[in-house]
């Protein structure tokens, strides 16, 4: 009895070994942002924030923010794309998420958050990179809420600090005047997730 009870024991931790030995490494999700100043490769943490990853993803595989523009760029704050054209006309998404401001991260130098409205689940496809710490968009914010993280630059951040540096001055569009917008365009060329 006990020969066989010490066998079971010396297989399963043989077994254990082997599967560690041979476990499959974490696919880590790298979404790139061609612009117009540089690249920047965002990994996305879809362990805390699986639904607005699941809705960034979808935008970036539709090809959605081709062409679009950082029209929102505050030196010491953040860059916002994801949600107007060069002409200042804005670009239809899908309907809008259920915040995960919760999760546990923090907006922190170098993260992607979602913009949104004065409505926590208002997000649909503008998206923000911060520049600097911005402890206040954390979960709870003032309006007792926050700004949902959902990844973090690991390459580029050089150019995120570029596009922060632009000029900027106030844009007319089909909507009013917008505020804070690139003198000249940063243009989001293309994005794609990155292949291992």
């Amino acid at each position: 009895m006990t020969v066989v009870v010490l066998l079971l024991f010396s297989s399963s931790i043989i077994i254990m070994a082997v599967n560690t030995f041979f476990k499959k490494p974490e696919v880590n999700e790298i979404v790139v942002l061609e612009t117009s100043m540089g690249v920047i490769e965002i990994e996305l943490d879809r362990e805390k924030a699986p639904v607005t990853v699941d809705n960034f993803v979808s935008y970036v595989e539709e090809g959605f923010y081709d062409g679009l523009v950082f029209h929102r760029v505050i030196e010491g704050f953040m860059i916002q794309g994801g949600g107007f054209q060069p002409d200042g006309t804005w670009k239809q998404g899908h309907d809008p998420i259920r915040s995960e401001a919760r999760n546990g991260l923090k907006n922190e130098r170098g993260t992607i958050a979602m913009a949104r409205s004065s409505d926590p689940d208002s997000a649909t496809s503008q998206f923000f990179i911060n520049t600097v710490n911005n402890t206040s968009l954390d979960y709870p914010n003032p309006d007792g809420y926050g700004y949902a993280v959902f990844g973090r630059v690991v390459e580029g951040m050089d150019v995120v600090d570029a596009i922060e540096s632009v000029e900027t001055g106030v844009k007319e569009t089909p909507y009013g005047d917008i505020r804070d917008w690139p003198i000249e365009d940063v243009v989001i060329v293309r994005a794609y997730m990155k292949e291992d």
